[in-house]
């Protein structure tokens, strides 16, 4: 009878400290964690340690999921490879510098107590990695000391993958007596330099031990007992490999840089308990669904849990714009959001079914062109409503509102962490989960918030020098806004971003006509033409495929014709480009000029002025 799965959280220390021997299956890619990931994997000790308040918190780093024989000898890592090698090679840089320190420190009656619980520290970290009893080693570093490194056994390595040279590189590691050893068998990669001639396993082990070589005493026993004792995996066994894949595919932390979604997806598996294959089920689900957002940049898990938690500090009423990290409020701060895993996974849903409704809007397609700090406080709106109750008019008030704020952070110096901007939708956040409060009364605190802190001369004079992308297809929105009042149905222009689009220069930035298309504008000279050719007037958004068909022909060829084979302004649906061929289509020789784009920046100027400061 097969045995049931069943997630077990473990300390560090009762992970590694095993009677069996861990085995990286041949079919497992080589060991590919770099010095970015172990600096992550730090920076969340370093943190975890410093901010930590109760003597009970643990810190959490994932999930690990093993195959077993019947005897629990060999432990196959059908994922956690990467995280158990490193924490391998971090635990032996701790053991070196503590059997350092325990030779130099100076005993006193100060010291004692310290050097006795390095003493201890040494100890668990040699029973540990080298499955020493007691009586085959001595609380000080000694003699011994070599023939336990030399049986290191504790993971063995039978990837195809692996590069045959890296293979002994961490049993290499884990059997020297102290780093200079180390440094010297280290596999040297041939016609490599500096620190690229090493592999990922000894520069990986050089940054630990370069790290935790800057600890005193204290705080490296402060810091080996946290990692030791403190901090925590889940631990996944199963008795059958196609099962152990199965689950690693649902769950699929992969071994690469530990996401904050990993280890909550992890922490909620725990949880679910006699439900976890339910919620393994609705947690693919939800992955798949943002699949499809991910690749259109409108959302992924990591940020889905990010506006959750924005949405449930607002609630909770605070406003304080300094936000802990993801990982730290979830398991730290309000660790009960975790306790109904199930429910949880429903809310997220729910909102991710929202995000790809309303990214449909021509206005939402606008707004993620400008910064995308509005999703945190947008989704926090979202929480009004459910899915099939949601409402496009009520939705498009608060989407214009975040447009004309995040319009005029695109536009002045000021940064998104100002009070104008950071703070105040912090404070407006807990008007945007309040059900009780009206869209009205919220487009009310942004008027006035616009108003107030901001001129409208300065803000039209700004746009007129304004030679980014992000206005032009606000812009191009509010153009067609603008000509569709008072039309019927059938003459308006519709307004969509679509899949496939370019910002086109309408008289061109460069080519082989530039010096008689510059002529043709009225422009004398390169300078002059370098200060008009980016102007928001002479940006118009168009078709990749019209765009990369017209290439830098004159204004005449792209307006009024059809290029050969390929096609021009007259084939596009975007409103200014159909609008540009409409006004001179009947011309013979159509020109741009210097004229006409001052002309159309000050129009585009006027209008995204207007609409930011709300004016009809």
């Amino acid at each position: 009878m097969r045995k049931e799965i069943k997630p077990e959280k473990k300390t560090i220390g009762e992970y590694i400290q095993k009677n069996s021997k861990f085995v990286i299956p041949d079919y497992q890619r080589p060991y590919s964690w770099k010095i970015e990931q172990c600096e992550k994997l730090w920076q969340d000790i370093v943190e975890y340690i410093e901010n930590k308040d109760k003597d009970d918190d643990q810190y959490f780093f994932g999930t690990v999921i093993i195959n077993c024989n019947l005897d629990e000898t060999e432990l196959q890592l059908i994922d956690g490879q990467q995280r158990t090698t490193t924490f391998l090679l971090l635990l032996k840089a701790l053991l070196m510098k503590i059997n350092e320190k325990i030779e130099t420190i100076k005993i006193d009656p100060k010291s004692e107590t310290l050097c006795d619980g390095l003493k201890g520290l040494r100890k668990d970290l040699l029973v540990m990695l080298y499955k020493v009893k007691s009586g085959e080693y001595s609380l000080s570093p000694s003699e011994k000391d070599d023939e336990i490194y030399k049986n290191f056994n504790l993971l063995e390595t039978n990837s195809i993958n692996e590069n045959k040279n890296y293979k002994n590189e961490l049993s290499n590691i884990l059997k020297a007596k102290n780093y200079d050893e180390a440094l010297n068998i280290a596999y040297k990669i041939p016609f490599k330099q500096k620190d690229n001639k090493y592999t990922n396993y000894f520069r990986n082990f050089k940054y630990f031990y370069q790290k935790v070589d800057g600890l005193d005493a204290s705080l490296l026993n402060l810091y080996t007992d946290n990692i030791l004792n403190k901090c925590e995996i889940i631990e996944i066994k199963s008795w059958d490999v196609d099962q152990a894949i199965k689950m690693f595919n649902s769950l699929n932390s992969a071994g690469l840089p530990l996401n904050d979604s990993d280890i909550i997806s992890s922490l909620l598996y725990a949880e679910a308990g006699n439900n976890a294959e339910s919620f393994k089920n609705s947690w693919i689900d939800l992955k798949m669904q943002l699949e499809d957002l991910n690749k259109k940049g409108i959302v992924n898990l990591d940020s889905i849990l990010m506006q959750h938690m924005y949405y449930n500090r607002s609630k909770d009423g605070n406003v304080d714009s300094t936000t802990p990290g993801l990982r730290n409020y979830f398991t730290r701060i309000k660790p009960s959001l975790l306790k109904e895993p199930i429910e949880l996974c429903n809310e997220l849903d729910n909102i991710v079914d929202i995000w790809e409704k309303v990214s449909r809007y021509p206005i939402t397609q606008v707004l993620f062109k400008f910064n995308e700090n509005f999703k945190l406080f947008l989704a926090s709106y979202f929480y009004r409503f459910k899915n099939e109750d949601l409402l496009e008019d009520k939705m498009k008030i608060i989407i214009e509102c975040m447009l004309r704020l995040f319009t005029v952070l695109e536009i002045v110096e000021t940064g998104y962490s100002s009070s104008k901007f950071k703070t105040f939708l912090f404070k407006e956040e807990s008007k945007l989960v309040d059900g009780n409060i009206t869209e009205q009364e919220i487009k009310a605190d942004f008027d006035k918030h616009i108003r107030e802190n901001w001129v409208k001369d300065d803000i039209k004079k700004d746009i007129e020098y304004y030679d980014k992308n992000s206005l032009v297809y606000l812009n191009e929105y509010l153009f067609a806004e603008e000509f569709n009042k008072n039309k019927k149905d059938d003459e308006k222009i519709y307004f969509e971003l679509g899949d496939s689009f370019d910002i086109e220069h309408i008289m061109p930035q460069s080519g082989k006509n530039h010096p008689a298309i510059r002529n043709d504008a009225n422009i004398d000279s390169v300078e002059e033409f370098n200060s008009v050719v980016n102007k928001l007037g002479n940006k118009i958004i168009l078709e990749s495929k019209i765009n990369r068909g017209i290439g830098n022909e004159w204004f005449r060829t792209k307006v009024t014709t059809n290029i050969a084979e390929k096609t021009g302004y007259i084939n596009s649906c975007y409103p200014i480009a159909k609008k540009l061929v409409e006004k001179y289509k009947d011309i013979s020789k159509p020109y741009w000029t210097k004229e006409d784009i001052e002309t159309a920046t000050k129009k585009a100027s006027e209008r995204i002025t207007k609409f930011i400061f709300g004016e009809e």
